[in-house]
């Protein structure tokens, strides 16, 4: 599975956008002022929607709206929180008043694709990211962004259009070709990824991307010996790096290694400290989850699990895994609704694929066992 960010982990640099925008607002109106209160009111809301927190910033945007001057900053914010708590048509609605106000802008536009997404409009959300790329080609983060979306929201095909946009305009963008690798392994298309993959070292080759991409084509390949050299290997350059650190995991998980040998504690480590540099990755949760279940662990095992399923709810993996934690803690029937989940989810992925044949492959945040 694709390193997903959340939403909340995409806003930094819209932030920062909004932020400059403010304080240039302010310098060409020296003399006139917010409500002390509205003011108090969207600062509260932009500093809990830069910590995540955007259900608990919206209704000091709403109190703010209308009683500050940066009516930009103020509904750029919201709709941000709006996307953050998958309200897209509301998102939506705020962008395109925004954009009939005259801020018809590159982030304007990135976030209406976004949200377009969300709201399972390809077509508009292309369009947008289009009109972005028109204002400001060579900006990374705009295809990032969108590509981080679209796998949130396991859109891969509209991923790849989006990474393919932006290698037009950006064709040595090393994060670009690692984002087209895992959309064209994602849509079983593994022998094309492997060049963008084999490109990211190319283009970076003593970075931690360049490790990631190394060590993802060897566990897409089933090269897992391989696999786990290459993630050691990156982990002793960037011990920080959470997906080198689930790779790993993963891949010591899948070498066969079993509870009291070092591999396994290693794998245990690697993952559990993945875990606490991006607690919203749900592919170390799920490895996780299996390793504690080797370990005879089931109440631990399905509270990494469910976790799991809350970020990615669509993951076939995490409900077979769960159903066997259940089944294991002496909850058969809650075991018997993972189970009955698992089936209704392979339904809709086998006529999804029966409509676009070589639709998905596994990645290590969906390995089936």
């Amino acid at each position: 599975m694709e390193v997903s960010k959340p939403a909340f982990e995409r806003v930094g640099a819209l932030l920062l956008a909004v932020f400059w925008l403010l304080l240039a607002v302010q310098a060409q109106n020296p003399g006139n002022e917010n409500s002390p209160e509205a003011e108090r009111e969207l600062q509260t809301g932009i500093t809990l929607t830069r910590a995540g927190q955007f259900q608990d910033a919206i209704p000091h945007f709403l109190t703010a709206r209308g009683k500050v001057k940066e009516v930009y900053a103020e509904n750029f914010n919201l709709s941000l929180c709006y996307l953050g708590t998958a309200q897209y048509e509301s998102a939506i609605s705020i962008l395109h008043a925004l954009q009939s106000a005259g801020h018809d802008t590159a982030d304007v536009n990135n976030l209406l694709a976004q949200a377009y997404i969300g709201a399972a409009q390809p077509e508009a959300a292309f369009a947008a990211l289009q009109k972005a790329a028109q204002q400001t080609p060579n900006n990374e983060k705009l295809y990032v962004f969108v590509a981080d979306a679209c796998t949130d929201h396991q859109n891969y095909s509209l991923g790849l259009k989006a990474v393919d946009l932006g290698l037009k305009n950006l064709p040595n963008s090393a994060r670009l070709h690692y984002e087209r690798a895992m959309f064209l392994s994602s849509l079983d298309e593994f022998d094309l990824a492997r060049a963008d993959f084999d490109k990211v070292g190319t283009l970076t080759p003593d970075s931690a991307l360049a490790s990631v991409a190394l060590a993802q084509k060897l566990l897409y390949a089933g090269q897992i010996t391989s696999a786990v050299t290459a993630a050691r290997a990156g982990v002793k350059k960037d011990s920080n790096d959470f997906r080198l650190l689930t790779i790993l995991g993963e891949s010591l998980l899948r070498s066969g290694v079993s509870p009291g040998q070092p591999e396994f504690a290693e794998a245990q480590s690697s993952l559990e400290k993945a875990i606490t540099l991006r607690p919203q990755f749900s592919g170390s949760h799920l490895a996780l989850g299996k390793l504690y279940l080797l370990q005879d662990r089931a109440s631990d095992s399905i509270a990494q699990l469910e976790l799991a399923r809350a970020l990615d709810p669509n993951n076939a993996a995490v409900y077979s895994n769960l159903a066997k934690a259940y089944q294991r803690s002496g909850n058969p029937v809650q075991a018997q609704a993972m189970l009955s989940a698992l089936a209704k989810l392979n339904q809709a992925q086998a006529e999804k694929i029966s409509s676009a044949p070589g639709d998905r492959k596994v990645g290590y945040g969906q390995a089936p066992h």
